[in-house]
Formats: structure tokens, C-alpha cells, sequence
């Protein structure tokens, strides 16, 4: 399961670093409405994605990695609208069962043609407590996900288009889910699901917009796909959405959040 996680990266730098196109549309740099870092990245916000497509103009050309915004939390396209515009208001669709994906009605034609990738700096999970707090519920103690090294994660992911039948004029929603598998390695200690990490070397075939994903991309991975992750227990700050800044990720007892400290290392 993956329903938070943080990023901080902006969309000019992740186009350069992978020599993607930035379809965003935000400010270069920091300017105004350029949405900054977001250290608790929750369903329906907008998020930063990874795609490869042909150009619109020219789809006899190669496919080119672009960098969108989409909202988290897939919307299908048989989808019908609320108000104009708008689709039914529902349980977001933010994770998919990557084992269950191609059979599932919300799910299976994203499989077959609009797969992404979903950056982010690590995830969030809770730990569900024996103790009670002061209002006699079980305590759920934050754990963050990342990779030791630093380095930027790439979760798999499908999108969609979708578009009010009756106001085609309107521009679309792009939406989008993470994928998550079995969870494996000393993560099952943590929770029984993960978000599916896609490696560098599998992208290629992940993101091809003209042939299906090898299917063995959708199985549960080795542990070493986990080999460099690193848990720590953060501050419970992040367990409500308004909560939003860097001291999120700081290890419990490092800093002013006067909590004890708790570090699992998988390395």
C-alpha cells in the first residue's frame, strides 16, 4: 500500500535530468504557482509523472519522455460526470494490485497502453501499536521509506485520460495510480504491501506506448529490489495532511519533536 509519500523535485530539473520534455505547464524555477516541495503527498493532489509518448503531431517520430501532472488517484474513462467537468465523486483509485491490474475493469486498459512512472523521494507507512492513546485508539506510528543513498525512487504506475462525454471542448483529466506488490525483504515488517519499484533497466519496456509491458514486470520482485532501502520512525506531524514540511522525514529523537528514536536498517 502506498497512500503518502514525499517529493521534492520540480518539474525543469526532472526533465533534465532525463532528458524529458516538461508538459507541466509551471513557472520555470520557483515562481509563482509552481507548486514546491510536498513532503506529505496525499490521494487527488496533483502529481509529477513520467511517460513516454509520440509526438502528437508527428507519431511517426520516436516516443519521447515527457513529464506531466496528473491527479493521484485514477480516474477511468467510462467514468461518467457529476457537474460539467467533473467526474462522480468516489474513493480515489490511488493504488492498483499489479498482480490483479490487467484483469481489473478500473485498471486493465491503463496496463495495456498508459503506463507511467511516479517519482517521489520515499513513502510513508504506519505501524499499528498495541498501546492506546487518550482517546483509547491504537496507536499508528509513521515509518519512512527511502532509498540510504538519497537517490530519487520511481514507483510504477498507470494513467488515464478522461474526458466529460457531454463537454469535449473542456481540456481532460490525466490521472493516475501506483502500482503495489507483496511486500518483501525486512519491509514485510513494516506492512504487507509496497509500492512497486521500477529499476532503470526496466523502463524501456515499461513505458513502450506501442507494445504491452513484459508481464514479469508486474510479478512480486527479488529483495534486492529493496537491497539499498532504508526505514526510519517519523514524527506522527505526518499523519494529518496539513502537516507539510521537511520535519516530516526527521528520525524520531533527532530534533525538537521530543519523541524516541526508532531506525530499522535494511542495508
Amino acid at each position: 500500500m502506498c497512500g503518502r509519500y514525499a517529493t521534492t523535485v520540480d518539474p525543469g530539473r526532472l526533465a533534465a535530468e532525463l532528458d524529458a520534455l516538461d508538459e507541466t505547464g509551471d513557472p520555470p524555477g520557483s515562481g509563482a504557482g509552481a507548486p514546491g516541495p510536498n513532503y506529505n503527498v496525499a490521494p487527488t493532489n496533483r502529481v509529477l509523472t513520467v511517460v513516454e509518448r509520440h509526438d502528437r503531431d508527428h507519431p511517426e517520430d520516436d516516443p519521447r519522455l515527457r513529464i506531466r501532472r496528473m491527479r493521484w488517484g485514477l480516474v477511468p474513462v467510462w467514468t461518467k460526470a457529476a457537474e460539467p467537468g467533473v467526474p462522480v465523486k468516489g474513493k480515489p483509485l490511488f493504488n492498483a494490485r499489479a498482480d490483479r491490474a490487467a484483469e481489473a475493469p478500473s485498471f486493465r486498459d491503463a496496463v495495456k497502453k498508459r503506463r507511467c512512472l511516479v517519482p517521489m523521494d520515499g513513502w510513508y507507512e504506519w505501524v499499528v501499536e498495541g498501546e492506546e492513546n487518550a482517546k483509547g485508539k491504537a496507536v499508528k506510528r509513521p515509518y519512512y521509506m527511502s532509498n540510504a543513498d538519497g537517490s530519487r525512487l520511481y514507483m510504477a504506475g498507470l494513467w488515464s485520460i478522461w474526458r466529460d462525454p457531454a463537454r469535449r471542448e473542456m481540456d481532460p483529466l490525466l490521472s493516475c495510480t501506483i502500482l503495489t506488490t507483496d511486500a518483501i525483504g525486512d519491509l514485510t515488517r513494516i506492512h504487507d504491501r509496497m509500492p512497486l519499484i521500477m529499476p532503470r533497466e526496466h523502463w524501456a519496456a515499461w513505458l513502450d506506448p506501442d507494445h504491452p509491458a513484459p508481464h514479469e514486470l508486474l510479478e512480486t520482485p527479488g529483495p534486492e529490489r529493496v537491497s539499498g532501502i532504508a526505514v526510519r520512525e517519523v514524527p506522527v506531524l505526518v499523519n494529518s495532511v496539513r502537516n507539510n514540511g521537511p520535519e516530516l522525514l526527521r528520525p524520531v529523537g533527532s530534533g525538537p519533536v521530543g519523541e524516541q528514536a526508532g531506525q530499522i536498517s535494511l542495508l
